[in-house]
């Protein structure tokens, strides 16, 4: 029997800005509205960043991250999952605040420096909603996200050993996974862990079917039954790399932070449309969803009962 498929939703992100969608969740009272709604129709993690509320702009300070979350945890059995990418520019200390403040079940955690350019969605809009919008994308033609090995093991240690917070190990090119089997093999990543794959970021691994099938098999090869794995694709490849995940055993992410849209030229009107979508096509491939504490059981999380929110 084929495991039941783990739906993370990530509602906001640190990418898409205010004026690219006006269903984008920016204050703390979208975000918690968005997250409930993706959990009722059917995501067991919430992968959750923080906005400025008058602006929209990416923000770590915990003290937005705290009125969201504890409505979010009040209101849902969800696992929820609290961003260290933060916003592009951030440091690692600022990129960790909320997570060490909230010491919440899951944290996402970036394995690898690269390139990424977000920079092309500056061809699609000419008025910006905010001052900061246009520039923000625009550094990202000379912009490097950082994810050293120092880095890696100082998130590992301070939020991993020292919060019991398990991780979602973000694989954005086929040498993250070897940065993952390097800490698994020196005993700071401990089984069992979880893998999301992510396609379709300039600078990342592209969108192309050959290049999930063989990060795939080089998991396996790397990690045997350790893991558990997901998918997610930017944009258009939001869908059908999702279900080409759940159809080989794998789990997937869903969300505005991914792709602002429900079908060609079509935008998604909430999260809880793309989660709805894809849970249809899930059990219409005969596959079940997971819950929650089955999310909890198979990745050995700490429980609801232990974070500081």
């Amino acid at each position: 029997m084929a495991k039941p498929v783990i739906i993370t939703c990530a509602p906001t992100g640190g990418i898409h800005t205010p004026t690219m969608s006006p269903h984008l969740p920016v204050t703390p009272t979208e975000i918690a509205t968005a997250a409930i709604e993706a959990a009722e129709a059917g995501a067991s993690i919430i992968h959750l960043h923080a906005r400025d509320p008058e602006t929209g702009k990416p923000d770590h300070r915990p003290e937005t991250f705290m009125q969201f979350l504890p409505v979010i945890k009040q209101s849902t059995n969800a696992v929820i999952n609290v961003s260290t990418g933060g916003g592009l520019g951030m440091t690692m200390e600022q990129r960790l605040l909320a997570a060490t403040t909230a010491s919440p079940e899951m944290a996402s955690l970036n394995m690898g420096s690269m390139n990424f350019g977000i920079f092309p969605m500056l061809e699609k809009y000419s008025d910006w909603k905010h001052d900061w919008e246009k520039p923000f994308l625009e550094m990202t033609k000379d912009f490097i996200f950082p994810n050293t090995f120092r880095t890696i093991e100082y998130a590992l240690k301070e939020l991993g050993e020292g919060h019991g917070t398990k991780f979602e190990f973000e694989c954005y090119d086929l040498g993250h996974l070897y940065n993952v089997a390097w800490f698994v093999n020196k005993g700071l990543i401990k089984p069992p862990f979880f893998i999301q794959m992510v396609f379709g970021i300039l600078g990342g691994a592209g969108a192309d079917l050959d290049n999930l099938m063989h990060m795939h098999n080089i998991a396996d090869k790397l990690f045997g039954d350790s893991y558990e794995w997901s998918v997610l694709a930017a944009g258009r490849h939001q869908m059908p790399f999702a279900t080409q995940s759940a159809m080989l055993g794998g789990n997937l992410r869903v969300g505005l932070e991914d792709s602002l849209y429900i079908g060609p030229k079509q935008l998604a009107k909430s999260n809880a449309e793309q989660v709805t979508k894809i849970r249809s096509i899930i059990e219409n491939l005969g596959l079940a969803i997971a819950t929650p504490d089955e999310a909890r059981e198979r990745l050995a999380l700490k429980g609801g009962g232990m974070v500081k929110f």
